[in-house]
């Protein structure tokens, strides 16, 4: 019913768009959006900036994730297999939550978990005008905190604002894989006024068997430009059903010749679903006062709300799979109800289904004030945030009814995160070749539980930290189209909802802390632009995996003292000959850990077997990433339109799923090659018409992407009944989840604008 709102409204914008007066000369569009989250080309900071050009050619339907795999050391993977539904990033090995995302300045990272679910927001590219990744700590911003990069993602420039459009995008690909998007805008209605819309559904069936997605989504935007104020109101949402594939599958199936192992998915209970809804509300104000001052502030309200279903029973092929009944979840004491007695037997456990709940709201305020003079810019800013998160749990259907009610809630919590932070930002031209950047920012987080946690135990806690976060670097300007920068900062970065829910306050992790340093080289000229860049990330209280875990048996993570990532980035673009563009990136990288106590399961004893590793490898930090585009372009003309031919590359080197550099917990080297064309072709009807393909896979590489793993050492033989299991030799085994990813797969769309 609220998509059917939501194409009336877009009707409205069609009645909207044909009363629409332009007249661009009034106002200068671009001087309203949000930059405080950016920075320029001069600036000492690693960065790539995309453009909605760069986005548009693969926007088939696939996760942000997959549109960005072409940006320097970014690894992308899909639980799905084929980049729709949960898809996963990582940058220069630093996954999602260690990766800092905004959407037109406003936190995007859950304020908990401090993951990214691109799912919550489908097709949210398509109304996306530019993204900028900064490597590394980079600039201030606000939410969580950046080790890997921040990702910058804006949907308010208006590049279209002018004059009225429409858009009617539509591909189809493989896995029955179905994006249907329109897009409609008003243009400036009486030199001042803008309203946008966009309504889009994507379904698939999945690479893995039972993955399908089912994605709803709608954007709307409406704008005030004056000449000194602008406001700018937003709203997008969307709606996702995805069957689970979270587990991945045995190594010995994806090894074995059967077709069918290849997409193997544990999870056989039908509903078996991610439901989640997911929307953001944004207010935008701009003011200029003065040619030199420019004031923003941003208020922000998202609403989510949804669960995950699982079947809990004991019909299941492995035992870590089972885990649930390992550690006494399909007992009816787990989830507070009393057990049967029938026929003088006593009933204790039951395969049931349950329904894990988020019921969250978060909103705030992002503010800043920029002032520019001749040699300088300066910036204050900073944002006040508050994220109000339920958890709450049910059982829906049970074997054995005992004394329960459906819909009963065997636990519930509440948290509470306050994050507050001031920066300010300092760019000063010392000459006409130097100028030099100061960063400082503090940041103040007050993170508060009150509860029972799905065991029953009390998690009431409370934590407070605060933050002292600068940054220094210069930029050289040579005269000849190249410069020379350096960085240096500081950053700090709080322990995610788990680490604190799995621990108590006497022996909770510590905040983990980074300091990077990099120097990079730019050099520009009309047919070549090449970018090397030197980083060096060191580690203080680094939070990882080590086997240990609670008394529930969940994993939990500990502080390590010493790591460090340093590597070599390399990346650019070169006009080969008239018609033919190289563009390339590379990353040479060593990503390791000075010394860590693993903890290993002793199925025999009971206990854990202690293992000291040094010189070790940061777990899914390949140390060679490389990409490359070769873009050939026959034509190019107002009469014939645009022909584009693009070979598309993706190397990824070998990587370790865990911190001990195991042979037996490694992941093959891959390279991926995609094939691209896209015909573009302007007529009376149509402003534009475009006609894309995408072969994804082009040479069928079969490879794994991600994975999970446990290890366990027994004198029995688990390889014999469990499918997950394999052998390392010496009474040491592990289990390992992997998630494949599609051969050889397409997409073709057609796009209208008019």
């Amino acid at each position: 019913m609220k998509y059917n709102y939501i194409l009336l409204i877009i009707g409205i914008l069609i009645i909207f768009s044909v009363k629409s007066q332009t007249d661009s000369s009034k106002i200068n569009l671009d001087e309203f959006e949000v930059t405080t989250t950016r920075v320029s080309n001069k600036s000492p900071v690693a960065h790539e900036n995309i453009s909605n050009e760069d986005i548009e050619v693969n926007n088939h339907g696939v996760d942000l994730p997959i549109l960005l795999d072409q940006a320097t050391s970014i690894v992308t993977t899909s639980d799905a297999g084929a980049g729709v539904g949960y898809t996963g990033i990582r940058v220069r090995g630093s996954d999602a939550t260690r990766v800092n995302i905004t959407i037109n300045g406003i936190p995007f990272n859950d304020p908990e978990s401090q993951g990214a679910y691109w799912v919550n927001m489908p097709d949210l590219s398509s109304s996306t005008d530019d993204i900028q990744i900064q490597r590394g700590i980079g600039a201030s911003t606000t939410g969580a905190s950046a080790f890997g990069a921040s990702i910058n993602l804006s949907t308010l420039s208006m590049v279209n604002a002018n004059k009225p459009y429409g858009e009617i995008a539509n591909s189809y690909g493989s896995f029955n894989t179905l994006k249907n998007t329109i897009k409609l805008g008003t243009g400036l209605i009486d030199g001042k006024w803008n309203f946008e819309g966009r309504l889009s559904k994507i379904v698939s069936d999945g690479f893995i068997d039972r993955s399908s997605s089912n994605l709803n989504s709608y954007y709307l935007s409406g704008s005030y430009l004056g000449e000194k104020t602008s406001i700018q109101a937003i709203t997008f949402s969307g709606q996702e059903i995805t069957n689970q594939a979270w587990y991945g599958a045995p190594l010995s199936y994806l090894n074995s010749d059967v077709d069918s192992n290849q997409t193997y998915n544990p999870y056989d209970y039908e509903n078996e679903v991610d439901n989640y809804n997911q929307t953001h509300y944004q207010l935008h104000f701009t003011n200029k006062p003065k040619k030199n001052l420019k004031l923003n502030a941003s208020f922000h309200y998202t609403r989510g709300k949804g669960y995950f279903e699982q079947y809990v029973g004991t019909d299941f092929n492995s035992v870590m799979y089972n885990s649930d009944y390992i550690f006494g979840k399909n007992l009816f004491s787990y989830y507070g109800l009393e057990d049967l007695i029938i026929s003088g037997d006593t009933i204790r456990e039951t395969n049931l289904i349950r329904r894990r709940w988020l019921d969250n709201h978060f909103y705030g305020l992002v503010y800043s004030a920029e002032y520019n003079k001749d040699k300088f810019q300066f910036t204050v800013g900073g944002g006040a945030n508050q994220y109000l998160g339920g958890h709450y749990g049910e059982v829906i259907w049970s074997q054995y009814a005992s004394d329960g009610n459906i819909r009963d809630r065997y636990y519930d919590n509440d948290a509470t995160k306050n994050d507050i932070n001031i920066y300010g930002k300092f760019n000063y031209d010392i000459n006409s070749n130097i100028s030099a950047y100061v960063d400082l920012q503090q940041r103040f987080i007050s993170y508060d539980f009150i509860g029972l946690d799905q065991d029953g135990s009390d998690l009431s806690q409370i934590a407070e930290l605060s933050f002292f976060n600068p940054k220094f670097g210069f930029n050289y300007n040579s005269k000849q189209k190249s410069s020379i920068y350096a960085f240096a900062g500081i950053g700090n970065k709080e322990p995610s909802r788990d680490d604190y829910t799995e621990s108590t306050p006497l022996n909770r992790p510590e905040h983990e802390n980074m300091l990077d340093v990099e120097l990079g080289f730019r050099y520009r000229d009309e047919k070549v632009s090449f970018n090397a860049n030197f980083y060096n990330m060191q580690y203080r209280n680094q939070l990882i995996l080590t086997g240990e875990l609670n008394d529930v048996g969940s994993a939990v993570r500990v502080n390590i003292p010493n790591s460090f990532r340093r590597g070599l980035e390399l990346n650019g673009a070169i006009q080969l000959v008239d018609k033919l563009i190289w563009k390339f990136n590379a990353t040479l990288s060593q990503n390791k850990i000075a010394e860590f106590r693993e903890f290993v399961d002793n199925w025999d004893t009971g206990g854990l077997d202690e293992v000291v590793h040094t010189n070790t490898d940061i777990a899914f930090s390949p140390s060679v990433i490389g990409g490359c585009q070769l873009v050939f372009s026959p034509f190019k003309s107002e009469k014939n339109g645009t022909l584009d031919f693009a070979l598309v590359s993706k190397y990824v080197g070998e990587q370790f799923i865990d911190n001990t550099s195991s042979e037996y917990a490694k992941l093959d080297a891959y390279l991926v090659n995609d094939l691209r064309i896209n015909y573009s072709l302007k007529t009376q009807l149509f402003k534009q018409i475009i006609v894309s393909s995408w072969v994804r896979n082009l040479f069928n590489q079969n490879y794994i992407s991600n994975a999970w793993v446990y290890r366990f050492n027994t004198t029995g033989d688990p390889t014999l009944y469990d499918s997950y299991s394999n052998a390392e030799g010496a009474n040491s085994f592990n289990q390992i989840g992997a998630f494949n990813q599609a051969g050889i797969n397409f997409f073709v769309g057609l796009k209208l604008k008019f």
